[in-house]
């Protein structure tokens, strides 16, 4: 029903959006009067991607707040597993950050996070960027990835929907793969 007497309030409205607001307006996709009402005070973020500096200090305090919760204490993260967190392109930010440490506690069997305990996508990618030319098990299998999404964008004439689909993978992921394992000049 609510009360008939009229309330005085102070509130802030904190909004955040990954998307190019200005572009969304000319668009049509987002109202410009509501822009104009929330963009009082911006504060751009960049993606992780685009500060890497920042990767040691996250790690240690993701570590810190998930070894509790979990019940074990992480005394390091050795230098070539710290290289291949900073080397990753991170597309889920900092929440993919986060969950890959929280992963890497829990699968862990030793007070030290192991390259192994990581997703499988930050070790392919890690595996790939060292060029270990096809010598252990995640560089074959990101090989072979390669290869399938070579084959597949050649057989579909380069339509990556028609790859993804005879690959039975999202148009989405697909593109991600090919970014990830750097297929772009190769597939065009």
């Amino acid at each position: 029903m609510g009360n008939p007497k009229t309330m005085k309030v102070n509130v802030r409205v904190i909004a955040a959006t990954n998307r190019n607001l200005e572009q969304a307006i000319e668009k049509k996709e987002f109202r410009e009067d509501l822009f104009y009402r929330l963009n009082v005070f911006p504060v751009v973020c960049p993606p992780l991607r685009d500060r890497k500096e920042d990767i040691p200090l996250l790690v240690k305090h993701f570590c810190q707040k998930h070894e509790g919760k979990i019940g074990v204490k992480i005394k390091d993260v050795p230098k070539k597993v710290m290289d291949g967190l900073m080397t990753y392109d991170w597309p889920g930010n900092i929440r993919e950050l986060e969950n890959a440490i929280e992963r890497a506690i829990v699968l862990g069997t030793t007070d030290h996070i192991l390259a192994d305990d990581l997703p499988e996508a930050v070790v392919e990618f890690q595996a790939h960027m060292a060029g270990d030319s096809g010598s252990n098990y995640h560089e074959q299998v990101v090989q072979m990835k390669r290869k399938m999404i070579i084959d597949a964008v050649k057989q579909t004439n380069g339509n990556y929907t028609a790859a993804a689909r005879l690959l039975n993978l999202h148009p989405n992921y697909l593109h991600r793969l090919i970014r990830n394992l750097n297929l772009k000049d190769e597939l065009k």
